[in-house]
């Protein structure tokens, strides 16, 4: 490997997915959450996966990630998460299942449904019980669930609402409480229409934390691909991000390296040139405190993070060029990587480009 690459490991997904589902009942349903290419890897490659050792449903951000998952012939139903009213369209056409969330997008999907004579489709009411990003409040429930039951053709799949701090146990009285509003809203919910939609609401740090939590049907997204505050030792990162010494330069004491000359070498130093950049999703955050791996050992990163390149110390590395380095992988993972610049694996995961190629190991 002499380039660039994201490894996408489907043993690791499939192992992951395996413990998750041994936490659960054996009746209770799983999501996979495969947006944002199915955190920063390869959404139809996870999915295909997933739906193959028997997943249950899939959820994506927005209708075109649905759609994606239809071309490439995934059968399984798709939640949107965050439908718009301009995609409404397609959820419809590719047999997609909205999520009910406001009213200005529920009366809009209604007027569509009712003009184009739709039969039947299937739709999520999502509740919002305190995290206060999206759904309805209880406030809203009646007439929001008295429009759905005017318009025949919609049939409530599910009912759901989204946890706020399930992988923070000081919080455990809020997140109970939204636990306990949930219940009663779906069950008000339920008795409304007399027929019984999909609960779900637990995410994969409640899964973990919160097994009262788990209803009909739970949703893992970072969980799958190895991650989860609590059980990084169960569960095996997916991702592996290498690339490769491109060049090493022999710097003199007191010469700068990159722009801005923000690092001056105190000794000789040997610098690699690697060409992953900020183009390729890491951050210029990264020009300080943070480190890559060559044969296990460390490498301090140096000046600043160029569009395509940085730059790293290998003084008392023995490495030639065209060697392998790795950003992260399944040992070093990305939470850590996350951890040196203050934020966490779902932004490193995601933010990876299209231009890193991905390679999938089966």
């Amino acid at each position: 490997m002499k380039k660039t690459v994201l490894e996408i490991d489907l043993n690791a997904l499939e192992h992951n997915f395996n413990v998750i589902s041994s936490k659960l009942k054996p009746s209770t349903k799983f999501m996979a959450i495969v947006k944002a290419g199915g955190y920063g890897s390869d959404s139809v490659e996870i999915a295909k996966k997933l739906e193959s050792i028997g997943v249950d449903y899939f959820a994506v951000a927005f209708t075109n990630e649905g759609i994606d998952l239809r071309k490439a012939g995934i059968k399984t139903p798709i939640l949107v998460l965050l439908p718009q009213v301009e995609s409404i369209k397609n959820i419809i056409d590719y047999n997609l299942q909205a999520s009910l969330y406001s009213f200005y997008f529920l009366e809009n999907f209604i007027d569509y449904v009712n003009e184009k004579e739709v039969k039947k489709c299937f739709c999520h009411f999502k509740i919002n019980t305190g995290l206060n990003r999206v759904g309805f409040s209880e406030y809203q429930i009646n007439d929001a669930v008295e429009k759905i039951k005017n318009c025949k053709p919609i049939k409530l799949a599910g009912i759901y609402s989204h946890l706020a701090a399930t992988d923070d146990l000081n919080e455990t009285k809020f997140t109970n409480s939204q636990i306990n509003l949930f219940k009663k809203i779906s069950s008000k919910i339920k008795s409304q229409i007399s027929y019984e939609p999909i609960l779900h609401m637990s995410n994969t740090s409640g899964i973990f934390n919160y097994p009262e939590c788990e209803f009909d049907m739970v949703r893992s997204g970072i969980g799958l691909y190895g991650y989860n505050n609590y059980l990084n030792k169960e569960l095996v990162p997916v991702h592996s991000l290498k690339s490769v010494i491109a060049q090493i330069i022999n710097c003199n004491k007191g010469e700068s390296v990159g722009y801005n000359r923000s690092f001056f070498c105190e000794n000789d130093m040997k610098v690699g040139v690697i060409p992953i950049g900020h183009a390729d999703g890491i951050s210029r955050l990264f020009s300080k405190n943070a480190h890559v791996f060559i044969s296990g050992k460390k490498a301090e990163v140096l000046g600043n993070i160029c569009m395509d390149v940085l730059m790293i110390n290998l003084n008392g590395v023995n490495c030639d060029e065209g060697d392998e380095v790795v950003v992260f992988d399944s040992k070093n993972n990305a939470e850590d990587f996350a951890k040196s610049v203050g934020t966490i694996s779902y932004e490193i995961l995601t933010n990876l480009s299209a231009r890193i190629e991905r390679k999938i190991i089966r």
